[in-house]
């Protein structure tokens, strides 16, 4: 796993329940692998979603996403979610991801462009994203 803030990388393992009756990852659960890395990429900036809305009442949500479908993942593939930074802005902020075997690294599966916004947790509107993880953003980039 890379712990870069500019490309992280997760790893999923796809299990019966991730796929379809033909065995095949169903579209839906790429949105929940590639969420896991997100969160994880947060993790190991060392910051933790549930104590930020506690603490900050800051909280993160997805604003859009744009998501293409490239092959198929089947039942029991081992995957690497990538998480990269792409721009960030005062309470937005976009990251590529991309899915793919960890055998096959050239071979993407999927890949999406999201763009996650920054929320007061107590009210769901907009809120400037923490000093704390722009300062540690700005620094890695």
């Amino acid at each position: 796993m890379n712990e870069s803030v500019n490309e992280f990388t997760w790893p999923v393992r796809v299990y019966y329940e991730d796929t379809d009756a033909g065995g095949v990852v169903y579209y839906a659960n790429y949105l929940k692998f590639m969420e896991r890395a997100r969160t994880e990429w947060l993790r190991s900036l060392g910051f933790e979603q549930d104590i930020m809305m506690q603490q900050q009442d800051v909280i993160f949500a997805v604003r859009s996403i744009e998501i293409d479908f490239i092959k198929p993942a089947r039942f029991n593939d081992a995957l690497q979610v990538s998480a990269q930074l792409e721009k960030k802005g005062h309470a937005s902020m976009a990251l590529q991801q991309e899915i793919w075997r960890e055998h096959e690294p050239q071979t993407i599966l999927c890949r999406a462009r999201v763009r996650i916004a920054s929320l007061q947790a107590s009210t769901l509107t907009p809120r400037a994203i923490p000093t704390e993880i722009t300062g540690k953003l700005n620094r890695a980039s």
